[in-house]
């Protein structure tokens, strides 16, 4: 097993990528810590991975309220007594053109998508350098590398992710820390049920592989980047997108 007896923070984690996720870090060893807005989403998960004979549990998160992210640390720690691994998936769309983009949901994007990352990274980095070892996973996307009809805080906020990323490899690397982001394509999530369809045969014209995503790939490319398999990557952006961007 990949992670046996890691604890593992998954934000996001009642839905699409954060569950699947979960489950995949479960299913190898990781004791994980199912966090959610939406506690009885995250309670869910938790309850089907110890269904499955894996450790976790669910916990409350609104990764804005730093008060709320502590105790969501404070929570992981008092259940496993260290944190191993941190998977900053939790993210909000508020699509509009430039013009019709209101100053609330800029904001709103801008807090979870980008000041939530920053929140809980800055909560277990301590914990982390006290051990001498931990992975920061930060979600990231395709949109960074080339912009998106209608995503001005949608793009700002997940190309502030990749520039972060790199910041804190550099600063942690050093202390026995690796972090870096996954960059997803077009995923088949809660957030792409609602594009129509014409839209979306638009946007999977730029896809090489002519597809959706599915959360699992996903999570499989977070499993690796948690595991001692990618123990030399760091401050590294993995593109899981199809090929999207070529």
């Amino acid at each position: 097993m990949r992670l046996e007896k890691k604890g593992a923070i998954i934000t996001g984690a009642g839905n699409g990528i954060g569950r699947a996720t979960a489950l995949r870090f479960a299913a190898e060893g990781a004791y994980v810590i199912v966090a959610d807005i939406d506690l009885d989403a995250a309670q869910n998960v938790a309850d089907e991975i110890t269904a499955s004979s894996g450790d976790a549990f669910a916990t409350h998160v609104n990764v804005t309220d730093r008060s709320s992210v502590n105790e969501m640390v404070q929570a992981a720690l008092s259940r496993y007594g260290r944190i191993d691994i941190l998977v900053n998936n939790a993210g909000i769309l508020r699509d509009a053109q430039l013009r019709k983009l209101t100053e609330e949901n800029f904001d709103a994007v801008i807090d979870v998508n980008l000041k939530g990352v920053f929140n809980c990274a800055q909560a277990v980095a301590p914990i982390m350098v006290e051990q001498g070892s931990g992975v920061i996973l930060n979600a990231s996307s395709v949109v960074a590398a080339y912009g998106n009809f209608g995503q001005t805080n949608y793009v700002a906020a997940k190309a502030g992710v990749i520039g972060m990323t790199k910041v804190w490899a550099r600063e942690l690397g050093r202390k026995g820390i690796r972090v870096n982001a996954i960059s997803p394509g077009i995923i088949r999530t809660r957030m792409t049920e609602g594009i129509p369809e014409k839209i979306l045969d638009k946007l999977l014209e730029r896809v090489a592989s002519n597809r959706l995503g599915e959360p699992e790939e996903i999570a499989n490319a977070y499993l690796w980047l948690a595991s001692d398999e990618a123990s030399y990557v760091n401050g590294h952006v993995l593109a899981v997108d199809g090929g999207t961007v070529i």
